[in-house]
């Protein structure tokens, strides 16, 4: 059983969407399978910018100038 898409690293959510598109673009997938890929590839793209968000706002948070305003606790999801 495929691991859930929350569970996976960004790099592994990338491979796996990689393997899926060219899955699909071969087109010797049936119908049902090619629904449930690309609902499985549309999981993995939206945890990956859930998790792309969480660094993109940690980062910022991390290089702020710290004269300019204090630093506030990086939340991550979930907490």
């Amino acid at each position: 059983m495929a691991k859930k898409p929350e569970n996976l690293s960004f790099e592994e959510s990338l491979s796996e969407l990689e393997r899926i598109v060219s899955d699909l673009e071969q087109g010797d997938v049936s119908l049902d399978d090619a629904l449930k890929q690309f609902e499985r590839g549309i999981n993995l793209v939206r945890n990956s910018q859930n998790k792309l968000a969480a660094a993109q706002q940690k980062v910022s948070i991390l290089t702020q100038e710290h004269d300019q305003q204090t630093l506030t606790p990086y939340l991550a999801e979930g907490e």
